[in-house]
C-alpha cells in the first residue's frame, strides 16, 4: 500500500511492532549504554538532599526547551522571575505562562503516577489539559487536523502528515497504546524500548488538536518514573530533540512511511543516553557548588545553615520573604540586613524589577547555562 500523507492514517498499526526489534545487535548495544547512563543519573538524583529541589532548575529547563520545540519562546530571565514570584500575574507574558504550565503538567502527572501506579487515560488527558489550560479531551471525529510544514521551512504550509480520525478510531488506538505501556506480561519488552515505541505511536495517533508534542515528551518522563528508571521526572530530553530537530521529524516520518523502526529507536536511545549524561553532569555540578557554598557561607555568616543553603539553590531567583519564612523572620529591616550579608559574601546578587527587589544565585545560573 502506498502511504498518502494527505489521507488520515487510519491504518496506523497497533502495538507492538511486527518486526523483532530487540534482536538487532545495534539496538541492543545502544540499549545497554543508554540504560547505564540513565542508571548513573538516577543514582545522582538520590544524592540530592531535597528530592524536589530540581523542580525549579533542571525541570524548568526541560519545560522551556520543550515549549521552544513548538516555537514558543521565553527568556530565562523572565521565566526565573515568574517562578520565584517576582513578577505579578498580569505581567507574565503568554509564552512564559505556556512554559510554566508545562512544568505544572509534569509534576501533576508525577503525582498521578505515584498515586495510581500507571499511565492511564486520565493521566494522559490531565497532562494535556494542564499544558493547554483547557477542558478538552481527544479530538472529535469531525476535526480535520493535519500537520503542515512550518512557515520557515521549504514548501511551508504543505501537509506532511494526516493523523487517524473517525468514530472510535482514536480511542481504540489509545487503548492499545495504554495496554502496551502497562501490560508487561503480554508485552515483555525492555522499558526503554517501550518508551521509544510508545512515543512514536502517541505522536502518530496525535490524539489532541494541539499540545501533542509537549504531552508526549512529558509521558516519556512519567513512564521512566513508573518503571523505576528515574526517581523523579527530570531528564533534559528536549535539549537533544531541539538540537537534532530535523532528525527527530525525519525518523518519525520513516516509521510512518516505511515501517522502519531501527533508525527511530537508535535516535531515541541516543537521546536518552546523551541527555542522561548531561543531566548527571548538571546534578553533580549543583551538588558540588552547594557543598562549596555551604562551607563558605557558614564561615562568613553566623546564621547560615544547611536549610538556607538548600533554599538558595532551589531556584535561581529568590525573594527575601522566601528566606524569611525559613528563618521565622518577618521584619523587613532584619531581612534587608541578612540579604546584605549574603550580598557582601557574594552568595547572591541583588536585582530590581520596578520597586521589587529580588536576589540571584549567580553560581546556579552559571551552571544552568552550561
Amino acid at each position: 500500500m502506498v502511504y498518502d500523507r494527505t489521507r488520515p492514517f487510519n491504518d496506523l498499526p497497533l502495538l507492538p511492532p511486527l518486526e523483532s526489534i530487540e534482536e538487532d545487535i545495534d539496538i541492543l548495544k545502544k540499549l545497554v549504554t543508554a540504560s547505564r547512563a540513565l542508571a548513573t543519573t538516577n543514582s545522582s538524583l538520590h544524592r540530592l538532599p531535597n528530592p524536589t529541589m530540581l523542580v525549579n532548575t533542571i525541570a524548568l529547563q526541560e519545560a522551556q526547551t520543550s515549549t521552544a520545540i513548538e516555537n514558543i519562546f521565553t527568556t530565562e530571565d523572565e521565566l526565573y522571575k515568574a517562578v520565584s514570584d517576582t513578577l505579578r500575574e498580569d505581567n507574565i507574558k503568554p509564552a512564559t505562562k505556556e512554559v510554566l504550565r508545562y512544568r505544572e503538567a509534569l509534576w501533576e502527572g508525577y503525582k498521578l503516577i505515584l498515586m495510581n501506579g500507571k499511565i492511564d487515560k486520565d493521566c494522559i488527558i490531565s497532562t494535556f489539559r494542564q499544558i493547554k489550560n483547557t477542558t478538552a479531551s481527544f479530538r472529535p471525529q469531525q476535526s480535520l487536523t493535519v500537520i503542515r510544514r512550518g512557515q520557515s521551512q521549504f514548501r511551508s504550509g504543505e501537509i506532511v502528515y494526516t493523523p487517524p480520525r473517525g468514530e472510535g478510531i482514536i480511542e481504540a488506538k489509545m487503548d492499545n497504546l495504554i495496554e502496551y505501556l502497562n501490560d508487561d506480561n503480554k508485552y515483555p519488552s525492555d522499558p526503554l524500548i517501550k518508551m521509544c515505541i510508545a512515543h512514536y505511536q502517541f505522536e502518530a495517533i496525535h490524539p489532541f488538536t494541539d499540545g501533542n508534542g509537549r504531552t508526549g515528551r512529558i509521558l516519556n518522563l512519567l513512564y521512566l518514573v513508573n518503571k523505576d528508571l528515574l526517581q523523579q521526572p527530570i531528564l533534559y530530553l528536549s535539549k537533544y530533540i531541539i538540537l537534532n530537530k530535523d532528525d527527530y521529524y525525519y525518523h518519525l516520518g520513516v516509521v510512518t512511511q516505511r515501517g522502519a523502526w531501527k533508525p527511530w529507536l537508535l535516535y531515541m536511545l541516543d537521546a536518552v543516553e546523551k541527555t542522561a549524561v548531561l543531566t548527571n553532569q548538571l546534578i553533580i555540578s549543583i551538588l558540588n557548588q552547594m557543598e562549596a557554598t555551604l562551607s563558605y557561607g557558614k564561615s562568613k555568616i553566623k546564621w547560615y545553615n544547611k536549610e538556607i543553603n538548600e533554599a538558595i539553590f532551589s531556584q535561581p531567583y529568590i525573594r527575601p520573604k522566601f528566606i524569611g519564612d525559613l528563618l521565622g523572620v518577618s521584619s523587613r529591616t532584619t531581612l534587608t540586613k541578612y540579604f546584605r550579608e549574603l550580598e557582601d559574601a557574594k552568595i547572591v546578587s541583588a536585582a530590581k524589577d520596578g520597586r521589587e527587589v529580588f536576589y540571584i544565585n549567580d553560581d546556579l545560573i552559571q551552571i544552568l547555562k552550561g
